[in-house]
C-alpha cells in the first residue's frame, strides 16, 4: 500500500516558495525546508522528488500566484488604456513599501538567474519564457494606451522591471527610481512630453 499524504501539497510550496525567494536555491538547505515547511525530508522527497522538485514547484507556484495575477490585466481579450501603467504603479508601490519581504526579495525567477542554478537549462527556459511573458504583456498594454512604438515600449518597460526588481535587493531607492524613470516616459506628467 503506497504512503497516504498528511499534508497541502500548496501550503508546503509557498512555505518553500519563500524560502527560495528570500535566500535563494543554493543557501537552502533540505533542513531548512524541513523546518519551513513542517514536513520531513522523507515526506519532501516522496512529494517532489528532490530538493530541486521543491524549487521547480516553488517556481511555478511563483508564476501562477505572484506574476500571472499582475499580468492578468495586461493580458486579457480587453486591455484597458491604462494597463501599463497601473502595472508600473502598482510595482513602484509595492517596491516602494519595503515592507513584505517579497518586496525585498526582488523577483524569484530574476534571482535563480543570476545564481549558479541560472545555468541549468530548465531554470533557464522558464526564466526566459518569463520575460517573454512580460514583454508580450507590455506590448498589448502599450498597444492598448495607442502608444506608437509599442514594441519599443514594451522593451523598455520590461528592461525597468528587471532592473528594478534585480535593485529591489540591494538598493530599493534606487529600484523605485528604475520605476520612476520608465513612468516618466509611458505616462508623462500632464502638459510634458511624450504620447
Amino acid at each position: 500500500m503506497g504512503r497516504v499524504q498528511t499534508f497541502d501539497t500548496a501550503t508546503v510550496v509557498r512555505a518553500a516558495r519563500t524560502l527560495f525567494w528570500e535566500r535563494g536555491y543554493e543557501d537552502v538547505s533540505v533542513p531548512d525546508l524541513e523546518e519551513a515547511t513542517g514536513i520531513r525530508r522523507s515526506s519532501l522527497y516522496h512529494a517532489f522528488g528532490s530538493k530541486r522538485g521543491v524549487f521547480d514547484a516553488a517556481v511555478e507556484s511563483y508564476l501562477e500566484d505572484v506574476v500571472r495575477p499582475r499580468l492578468r490585466p495586461l493580458q486579457g481579450p480587453d486591455v484597458a488604456a491604462d494597463a501599463l501603467v497601473g502595472y508600473l504603479r502598482g510595482l513602484r508601490a509595492a517596491l516602494a513599501d519595503g515592507r513584505p519581504a517579497a518586496a525585498q526579495a526582488g523577483c524569484l525567477l530574476l534571482n535563480a538567474a543570476t545564481a549558479p542554478v541560472g545555468r541549468d537549462e530548465a531554470v533557464a527556459q522558464v526564466v526566459h519564457g518569463y520575460r517573454a511573458e512580460l514583454h508580450a504583456a507590455f506590448r498589448r498594454g502599450a498597444q492598448a494606451a495607442g502608444t506608437a512604438a509599442p514594441e519599443q515600449v514594451a522593451t523598455l518597460c520590461t528592461s525597468a522591471v528587471v532592473s528594478a526588481f534585480v535593485l529591489a535587493r540591494i538598493d530599493p531607492d534606487e529600484a523605485v527610481a528604475t520605476l520612476d524613470a520608465v513612468l516618466g516616459v509611458v505616462a508623462p506628467p500632464a502638459g510634458g512630453a511624450g504620447g
